[in-house]
């Protein structure tokens, strides 16, 4: 069955009967016989002529052998290629009051938004979700390639437009609903940047290493971008580290933007081989066909019997 691979419609191969008889009856046959009369004379056999007479008549068979394979439909095995390994980045973003301390130019949200925005064009073709927590969490954006909702997020989101409900931090319940986001998505790595700048209570105790089995288990890898000063949150090292990241502490603008770009590097694209493909290949035998043809009329204005 592997001959029947190459081909769309491989019972059209049925067709190949016909051409075939038509070849066997033409050199099987023996021929138009014209008797001719010789006085006293031996007349040769003409092997060579015979043979050169049923190769032509035999053209027409083969030609339609060739239109016989055009309308099974010829294909071949494309070459592998590679293929980009999506990765789902979930934007973790904290929206509680402390966000709005200055930082550079503006305040902690600013710089981090102007960062994230950034940092989509390091990672073009990878799907991007944004989150938004405080004491609840917000789904801004889902997980999709188009990034222009990115772009319009920032106003919307500021600290000091959110109600009341979202002014705490509780990154632990953070983390737990942007791995449900990532899980959905069955295709690709999967990685949260989460952005904090404070210190979350609900990752006391047990909480943390319960939270840390669950993205291991989802294959899950936890990045952390701490906008603030002195030290970084011992649960949010543990976290990151024991899920193959790390956490980064910039002290300004510039800082923060090289940061996104360590991230970068440190989750690197893979790139896999995609199995090969059936394409269409009916090149050649169209030109076959198109020779065969040719021939055939070119043969036709003399390497023919005579019609009487």
């Amino acid at each position: 069955m592997e001959f029947l691979v190459p081909f769309r419609h491989p019972w059209a191969l049925l067709g190949l009967l016909l051409p075939a008889a038509l070849l066997i009856w033409i050199w099987s046959g023996r021929g138009q016989r014209l008797f001719l009369p010789f006085d006293h004379g031996h007349a040769t056999r003409g092997r060579v002529l015979s043979s050169l007479l049923r190769s032509a008549e035999s053209l027409p068979a083969l030609t339609l052998i060739l239109v016989v394979i055009l309308l099974a439909g010829p294909q071949r095995w494309d070459e592998p290629q590679a293929k980009k390994v999506l990765t789902n980045i979930e934007f973790c973003v904290d929206v509680s009051g402390s966000m709005t301390a200055p930082f550079g130019p503006g305040n902690r949200y600013d710089a981090s938004m102007v960062a994230i925005n950034d940092f989509l064009n390091f990672r073009e073709g990878d799907a991007f979700g944004l989150t938004f927590f405080g004491n609840s969490v917000l789904h801004w954006v889902p997980l999709t390639t188009d990034v222009s909702a990115f772009r319009c997020a920032p106003p919307f989101m500021r600290p000091g437009n959110i109600p009341s409900w979202f002014g705490g931090t509780e990154i632990g319940k953070a983390l737990q609903a942007c791995r449900k986001v990532l899980t959905s998505r069955e295709e690709g790595d999967r990685m949260i940047i989460l952005i904090s700048d404070g210190f979350s209570s609900d990752l006391n105790g047990n909480r943390g290493d319960e939270i840390v089995r669950d993205l291991i288990a989802d294959n899950v890898t936890v990045y952390g971008v701490h906008v603030a000063g002195g030290s970084i949150p011992a649960p949010i090292v543990d976290i990151t580290s024991k899920t193959g990241g790390a956490v980064f502490s910039p002290g300004d603008v510039e800082g923060l933007a090289y940061v996104f770009q360590r991230i970068d590097e440190m989750q690197e694209t893979r790139i896999e081989k995609t199995s090969s493909e059936a394409i269409d290949d009916y090149g050649p035998w169209t030109l076959a066909a198109m020779a065969l043809l040719a021939g055939t009329l070119l043969a036709s204005f003399g390497l023919r019997y005579n019609p009487w």
